[in-house]
């Protein structure tokens, strides 16, 4: 019987994560794939592998950075499991499918996430942290393992590629000089 309280106890600290942290995770793996079931996915295997290592979090104050950092490796598998196999043609046909086929994609929330998905991962990782994880710049520094001016500098650089990205589809789009 000793074991059943271990378990009650570390299922009720999964389920407050799971509570605390759900909805932003959901936010962040949106805007990191732009697509709802493929968000839901990954946040699933993101709980899936916070729940198998669990032990490892030590301090509940880590857990959202502990559990970012998982999503943003499962991410990062799979495009290393589906990149392989695609080719450019394949990738922009679907592009153009995505387009048509979720409304969502479509406008001017979707221009901004399109452009936001454009940068270079070196701006955009702290860009999606500060915006939708509400991340400081210190916070980003430490998940990210750099120094906070670098953060600075990137977020800097960062709005500055993702304006010149929208000013650039703007003209194109509406024809403007």
């Amino acid at each position: 019987m000793p074991v059943l309280p271990f378990v009650n106890t570390r299922q009720r600290q999964f389920e407050a994560l799971v509570r605390a942290h759900s909805g932003e995770l959901y936010r962040y793996a949106y805007w990191l794939c732009g697509q709802a079931a493929l968000a839901e996915d990954l946040v699933q295997e993101t709980l899936l592998r916070a729940w198998k290592g669990l032990e490892a979090l030590r301090e509940a104050e880590a857990a959202r950075g502990w559990l970012y950092t998982i999503l943003r490796r499962e991410h990062a598998r799979l495009y290393e499991r589906v990149r392989p196999g695609m080719d450019e043609l394949d990738d922009e046909q679907h592009a153009a499918e995505m387009a048509w086929a979720d409304p969502e994609r479509q406008g001017s929330d979707a221009e901004l996430r399109e452009a936001m998905l454009a940068l270079p991962p070196k701006y955009r990782e702290p860009l999606l942290m500060q915006v939708l994880g509400g991340y400081s710049c210190e916070e980003i520094a430490a998940e990210l393992g750099v120094k906070a001016n670098a953060v600075m500098v990137q977020l800097f650089r960062a709005r500055q590629k993702l304006k010149e990205a929208l000013s650039e589809r703007s003209e194109t789009t509406h024809g403007l000089p």
